[in-house]
């Protein structure tokens, strides 16, 4: 459905999953692992004809993985890891950071230049992107500062803004992280609003019994109505 309604609308659709959720707080499910993980992202790709986005978590799992993935995204957590950036770099594939909850947009910029001692210029030739996912506040509580798509855009890459881990309650029920998927279309109005240059969402058919961000993932089927509003925001801006 995902697939069809994205063609349809006109827009770009990458499909993103996780072989591993290695940085859960508690001991809790963390996938197929990468073997099966990197077989099932590719079967999507072939069939389906998506580009792939999925999340490596050690220097050594970016070389394997970018024989699949189109794009290598650096989790929130591991954001300033050095040697994670750069061995994604050395991929020649496109790296999506995630800003850390616990830094400031100004501080991504470090990133980029992490990256472009070994991939010059990437940033402005599109081949790294910087994921605005909210910063923390307090505990159990994110917020999102629009200011920060500003900040991040004059580093001269594309910014895409996460409407669902935005919304996210980290370790509010007994370890098990929250969220209010409510407030995901009017973050994304705003965030369309400042100007960004993509979206990640995620959703799910029936998303109180997904096994991973049940709290903040949109319903599939309300999906083409948030896709529509965030295209007509889009023509505004």
């Amino acid at each position: 459905m995902g697939s069809r309604l994205c063609y349809e609308l006109g827009l770009t659709l990458y499909f993103k999953s996780s072989f591993d959720k290695a940085n859960r707080t508690t001991a809790s499910a963390r996938g197929v692992g990468m073997d099966e993980g990197l077989q099932i992202l590719q079967e999507v790709k072939t069939q389906l004809g998506l580009p792939i986005l999925t999340d490596v978590h050690e220097s050594w799992q970016c070389e394997p993985v970018a024989e699949v993935a189109d794009v290598l995204q650096i989790p929130a957590f591991l954001s300033r890891q050095t040697d994670l950036l750069q061995a994604a770099a050395n991929t020649g594939r496109i790296v999506n950071v995630k800003k850390g909850q616990f830094m400031a947009p100004w501080d991504m910029n470090g990133a980029i230049a992490k990256i472009e001692q070994v991939q010059p210029n990437a940033a402005h030739e599109g081949h790294i992107w910087l994921t605005e996912r909210g910063s923390s506040f307090g505990y159990g509580r994110l917020v999102v500062d629009m200011t920060s798509l500003v900040e991040m855009r004059r580093f001269g890459c594309p910014v895409i803004f996460d409407a669902t881990h935005s919304v996210q309650q980290p370790s509010t029920q007994a370890g098990v992280t929250g969220g209010n998927r409510e407030m995901v279309p009017y973050l994304m109005r705003a965030a369309l609003a400042v100007g960004v240059d993509g979206l990640f969402i995620e959703t799910h058919p029936d998303p109180d019994h997904a096994i991973s961000d049940a709290a903040n993932q949109v319903r599939l089927a309300d999906m083409e109505t948030l896709l529509k509003q965030a295209i007509e925001i889009d023509k505004l801006k």
